[in-house]
């Protein structure tokens, strides 16, 4: 893990008060690095710039069940509260990290009324993810899931796969075989298409 000066991209410096833009710092993960382990306290809150995060729990099976996957946004949102991390933050891939210090975070949310304001409407759209999730694990079929993935958090019927298929069919919780199976077959069919590093529905151009 490295760390830096602080670049903050424009959504997050617009989104934090020109206070806490001096007391963040720039961390640079490489694939495979964790940045904080279950049951450690929490002491920064974190931006994902680049890169995948993935916040991870083990399963019954000791498969690895993924929470939260962020290639861009906050990741554990909820440690702003919590005593303790209840999972692990890990990087898939080459990542780059904004962190800003909870402790100060916290006070200016309590004195700046803008920023509270900004920082709830931030809360709100990652709760309408989070039901978009919890819609898509609902689904029977591997394809169901998939698709509507592709369609809700996907850009005009383009999903980038990120660091593969593997973390993908985790996040629909699936194996990854069942995953490569459906791909393949809606390849087959002339229904998706792997472009460019794109999970790209059959129509879409570019």
């Amino acid at each position: 893990m490295k760390r830096t000066a602080p670049i903050l991209p424009s959504a997050l410096a617009e989104l934090l008060p020109a206070t806490l833009h001096v007391l963040c710092a720039t961390i640079t993960l490489g694939k495979g690095s964790y940045l904080f382990k279950a049951g450690r306290k929490p002491a920064c809150m974190y931006f994902v710039v680049s890169g995948e995060l993935t916040l991870e729990r083990p399963g019954a099976q000791g498969e690895s069940i993924i929470l939260q996957r962020t290639r861009q946004g906050f990741a554990a949102e909820a440690s702003l509260q919590s005593a303790s991390y209840h999972c692990d933050a890990k990087a898939v891939a080459d990542t780059v990290i904004v962190s800003i210090p909870i402790r100060e975070l916290r006070t200016m949310l309590e004195q700046d009324p803008a920023f509270a304001l900004r920082w709830i409407s931030m809360l709100n759209r990652e709760l309408k993810r989070l039901r978009l999730q919890c819609e898509r694990l609902s689904l029977n079929t591997v394809q169901d899931r998939l698709c509507h993935l592709i369609e809700t958090e996907g850009r005009g019927g383009r999903y980038p796969m990120g660091s593969g298929l593997k973390s993908i069919a985790r996040e629909l919780g699936v194996s990854h075989e069942a995953l490569y199976r459906c791909v393949a077959s809606l390849e087959k069919g002339g229904k998706l298409h792997r472009v460019g590093g794109d999970l790209v529905q059959a129509g879409v151009s570019g």
